[in-house]
C-alpha cells in the first residue's frame, strides 16, 4: 500500500456540498483536514457542518464517541492558501470552470511541496487540460467522488495524459484506505460512469420520441423487467433536467458530436420550458402535494380462453430460456422443436419473439417481447406489435405472460424495444471503452453497479446474454435506424470472436434468419 499516511494533512478546496463530504471522508479516515474557500466564512461554516455531522453520527451510535471527539478537533478552516503548505493531498471541489480551476492549481503549486498530490473532483472537465501549464503535472489527477461522498463508495481515479502512474497508484490506495471503492480510468469525456451511462437515458428518450411508449411505462419496464433501481425519466427529474442534459451535451461535444451520444430534442425542449424536474415542481412528471403521478400502461386481463394452454418452443430461446421453466410451472404444456426459430409458437400460429432489433411490421403475425434481467423475478414484460399483428396473437401473448404472473405493457413497434436496446448499447460502449484503454471491464462493471446502481455491469451482462447477442441486435437496429448511432463497434465485433469456439466462423447476424423464413415478409 502506498496510501497517504494518516499522520499527514489532507486539504479540501471548496466549501460546498461536495467539499464538505470529501472532507468528512478524509477526517473519519484519520487525517487532519483543512478546508479552504475563497470565502473564508463559507470555509468556517463548512467545518461546523462536518463537525455537526460527526457529532450526530456518534449520537446515533454509528461512530464511537471517543473517535468522534478526536475527529472533531482534527478539522479546521484555512483563511489563506499558504496554510496548505504542509499537506500531502489537496482535493479541489470548486465551480466547474476550467479557468477558475487552472488558476487555483497554479496558485497551489506556489505553496505546496512538489510531492503533494493535487486532485480535482471534476465530473466533466478534462484532467489533462486542467494540468496544462503546471510545473509538476505528473502529480495531478482526478479523484471523482459521487454525491453524497460520505455514503457512496465509488471513486473514479482519473489519470490525465501527464499523470505519473505512481501518483495515480498512491491516490488509488488512499481512496481504498478511506473505505472507498476506487476504479482506475483514463482521462476521457465523462470518465467511466458519465460516459457509459448515456444510453440509459438516451434510449428511453428515443423510444418516447418515436411514440413507442410514455415516460411512466418506459420507467416501469426498465425497473420491473430490466432490474434498474429507477427509470431514466424519474432519475433525470431527480438529478435535474438541466444538469443531466448539460452532461450529455458535454460528452457529445467532447466526442466531436458522435451520433453515439446525440442529445435528446425532447429533453432540450423540457429544459427550454423550465421544467427541470423536482426542483422546479415539474419535469417529465409533475411534483407537489396535488400532483397526480401518471401510471404505466398495463394491459387489462385477457379472457381465460385466450391464455394459451400449450405452446411450441422452436429453437434455443437464448437469454429467454428461463421462460421454459416458468411456462411449465404455470401449467402451460411446452412442445420443444430443436431446429429453427428461436420463437414461441402460439396456438393461433402467431409467434412470440425476443427483441432482436427488428420490427414486428416485417413479419406476418409476430409479437416481440422485451429482455428481462431475470424472467422469474420480473414483474412486468413489454410486448411490441404492429398493425399487422392479429388480435388473437396479441391476446394470446398477453395472456401467456399474465398466466406467468406478470403485468404486461404493450408498446409501439419499436426496434429493440426498451430494455434490450438499452442493454445492448451499454454493452457496446463498454466494449469500446475497454478496447480504447479507458478502463478495464471489471472496473467499468464496478463503477456502473456502485455509481448508478445497475443490477450488474455491462461486461457481466454481455457474458450472461451470449457473445453475439448485443452485436446482432445493434446490427439489426443500425439497418433500420441508419446514421451511426447503433452501428456496433469494432470492439464488440471482435469480442464475439474472442470466445474461440467453433461458432466463431458463423455469420454474426444469422441468429434470427429462421424467424424471417418461418414468419414470412409482411406486405
Amino acid at each position: 500500500m502506498t496510501a497517504i499516511e494518516r499522520s499527514r494533512t489532507v486539504a479540501v478546496v471548496g466549501a460546498g456540498t461536495m467539499g464538505q463530504g470529501i472532507a468528512q471522508v478524509a477526517l473519519l479516515a484519520g487525517h487532519r483536514v483543512l478546508i479552504y474557500d475563497i470565502n473564508a466564512a463559507l470555509a468556517s461554516d463548512a467545518v461546523g457542518f462536518v463537525q455537526d455531522r460527526v457529532e450526530r453520527m456518534a449520537a446515533k451510535g454509528r461512530l464511537d464517541r471517543a473517535e468522534a471527539e478526536d475527529a472533531i478537533v482534527r478539522i479546521a478552516s484555512a483563511s489563506e492558501l499558504a496554510e496548505l503548505a504542509d499537506t500531502a493531498l489537496v482535493v479541489e471541489a470548486v465551480v466547474e470552470d476550467v479557468t477558475v480551476k487552472r488558476a487555483l492549481f497554479a496558485a497551489l503549486e506556489e505553496v505546496v511541496s512538489p510531492d503533494t498530490l493535487l486532485a480535482t473532483n471534476t465530473s466533466s472537465l478534462s484532467v489533462t487540460e486542467l494540468a496544462a501549464g503546471l510545473a509538476h503535472p505528473g502529480r495531478f489527477l482526478g479523484l471523482h467522488f459521487f454525491n453524497p461522498a460520505p455514503l457512496l463508495p465509488l471513486v473514479e481515479v482519473v489519470s490525465g495524459f501527464a499523470t505519473d502512474p505512481a501518483a495515480a497508484g498512491r491516490a488509488y490506495d488512499t481512496a481504498l484506505a478511506w473505505g472507498k471503492t476506487p476504479v482506475r480510468c483514463a482521462d476521457t469525456p465523462g470518465f467511466i460512469v458519465n460516459r457509459i451511462a448515456r444510453p440509459f437515458y438516451a434510449e428511453a428518450f428515443a423510444v418516447y420520441e418515436e411514440q413507442g411508449a410514455d415516460p411512466a411505462t418506459i420507467d416501469a419496464v426498465l425497473r420491473e423487467s430490466g432490474g434498474f433501481k429507477m427509470g431514466p425519466f424519474a432519475l433525470t427529474d431527480l438529478i435535474g433536467q438541466d444538469v443531466n442534459e448539460a452532461v450529455t451535451r458535454s460528452v457529445w461535444e467532447s466526442f466531436f458530436r458522435s451520433p453515439k451520444f446525440t442529445p435528446s430534442l425532447a429533453q432540450r425542449r423540457l429544459v427550454q420550458s423550465g421544467r427541470l424536474g423536482r426542483k422546479s415542481g415539474h419535469g417529465w412528471y409533475p411534483y407537489g402535494p396535488d400532483a397526480q403521478v401518471p401510471a404505466p400502461h398495463t394491459a387489462e386481463p385477457v379472457n381465460g380462453h385466450d391464455a394459451p394452454a400449450k405452446v411450441t418452443v422452436v429453437g434455443d430461446l437464448g437469454p429467454a430460456a428461463g421462460l421454459l421453466d416458468l411456462l411449465e410451472e404455470a401449467g402451460i404444456a411446452v412442445t420443444p422443436v430443436e431446429h429453427g426459430g428461436p420463437y414461441i409458437q402460439l396456438p393461433g400460429e402467431g409467434q412470440l419473439v425476443l427483441a432482436d432489433g427488428k420490427t414486428a411490421i416485417e413479419f406476418a403475425d409476430v409479437v416481440y417481447f422485451d429482455l428481462a434481467f431475470d424472467y422469474r423475478d420480473a414483474t412486468r414484460i413489454a410486448l411490441s406489435v404492429s398493425e399487422d399483428t392479429s388480435e388473437r396473437t396479441l391476446a394470446e401473448a398477453v395472456g401467456l405472460f399474465q398466466k406467468l404472473g406478470k403485468k404486461v405493457s404493450v408498446i409501439g413497434d419499436v426496434p429493440g424495444m426498451i430494455v434490450a436496446r438499452t442493454v445492448a448499447m451499454l454493452i457496446d460502449l463498454t466494449a469500446d471503452a475497454v478496447a480504447r484503454g479507458v478502463a478495464g471491464a471489471e472496473d467499468i462493471d464496478t463503477a456502473m453497479r456502485l455509481g448508478v446502481n445497475y443490477p450488474v455491469g455491462p461486461a457481466e451482462w454481455h457474458d450472461r446474454l451470449g457473445r453475439d447477442w448485443a452485436y446482432d441486435l445493434l446490427h439489426h437496429l443500425d439497418e433500420r435506424c441508419p446514421g451511426g448511432r447503433y452501428a456496433p463497434s469494432l470492439a464488440l465485433y471482435k469480442l464475439g470472436y474472442a470466445a474461440g469456439d467453433d461458432e466463431g466462423d458463423d455469420e454474426v447476424d444469422s441468429v434470427h434468419d429462421e424467424v424471417d423464413d418461418e414468419a414470412g415478409e409482411s406486405e
